[in-house]
């Protein structure tokens, strides 16, 4: 019996360690050119990702669905949507890659901006857009006392000009309206302990249908698609608040702090603990 092999989940693609910088700008052909221009399926759990193409062409998959992304367009993924690239011998552009902190800094916060940038989008890159690509490239080879805080503010505008397009014309698949709206779901009752099957019925729809439109657009059982949601938000509240392990988890459900930790590492690969002295390392040295 031939068993699929699973999709694989990079930070960057081919690399699994933690990530580079406060966000990631590089060029296509320094990626792609050392993979005879082809970049196989994968996905992000913690990133996004905007690819702008500015001469040659790529044929992407996103889920399974067929796209062309031509010069002067740019292409936009959100974390956890499995991608791949064939792209034409010597294409040029930039790949920017945004951690979700950076994304859910963005604020003021709107259910409208969050089902936006929840789904990918692609379409021609406005002037405002291209100029900020390329500050954002400038900036991000430069030093300086407040580079993060520059690039953090240029990533913020570029991703609410692609939310602005993304607004005027959705490009991508319906199967993902669905999601979108799963998702929205998920961050209303993040603290409310809600299984697959309460999700289903707020959805309309069977459980069973929506572990498939899960495992479809994610690689992920519906269940773990939820705690891995869920074990992000820690992520968020052990990184950007001083709450104790134990009310972190408590805020999310559980009630039994070491279950909690056991769960986090399981799905974050160390404890709560080491994940919140990791960051504030990370983040001191940043600065």
């Amino acid at each position: 019996m031939n068993i699929p092999k699973p999709i694989p989940v990079f930070t960057l693609f081919g690399e699994q360690g933690s990530f580079p910088d406060v966000v990631h700008c590089e060029r296509i052909h320094a990626r792609a050119g050392l993979t005879d221009w082809v970049i196989s399926p994968h996905r992000h759990d913690q990133m996004a990702q905007i690819f702008q193409i500015e001469s040659g062409a790529a044929s992407v998959q996103i889920d399974g669905t067929t796209l062309t992304l031509s010069a002067h367009e740019f292409l936009y993924i959100p974390d956890k949507i499995v991608h791949g690239f064939d792209f034409t011998r010597g294409t040029e552009g930039l790949v920017l890659s945004f951690p979700l902190p950076v994304l859910t800094s963005l604020a003021p916060r709107t259910p409208a901006l969050t089902q936006l940038l929840s789904t990918p989008s692609m379409g021609q890159v406005p002037k405002p857009m291209a100029q900020l690509l390329v500050q954002l490239a400038t900036c991000f080879d430069t030093s300086g006392t407040f580079r993060t805080q520059r690039l953090v503010a240029l990533s913020h505008a570029i991703l609410t000009e692609v939310a602005e397009i993304s607004a005027k014309s959705t490009t991508l698949s319906a199967g993902h309206q669905t999601l979108e709206q799963f998702n929205m779901l998920l961050q209303r009752h993040l603290n409310d302990g809600w299984r697959p099957s309460d999700f289903a019925s707020a959805l309309s729809i069977t459980t069973g249908h929506l572990s498939r439109i899960c495992r479809q657009t994610t690689g992920k059982s519906v269940s773990a698609y939820i705690e891995t949601t869920v074990m992000t938000e820690a992520s968020r509240l052990l990184a950007f608040t001083r709450l104790s392990v134990a009310e972190v988890g408590y805020r999310l459900g559980y009630n039994d702090p070491p279950y909690f930790s056991r769960r986090f590492r399981k799905v974050c690969g160390m404890t709560p603990s080491a994940y919140r002295a990791r960051f504030l390392t990370q983040t001191s040295a940043a600065d």
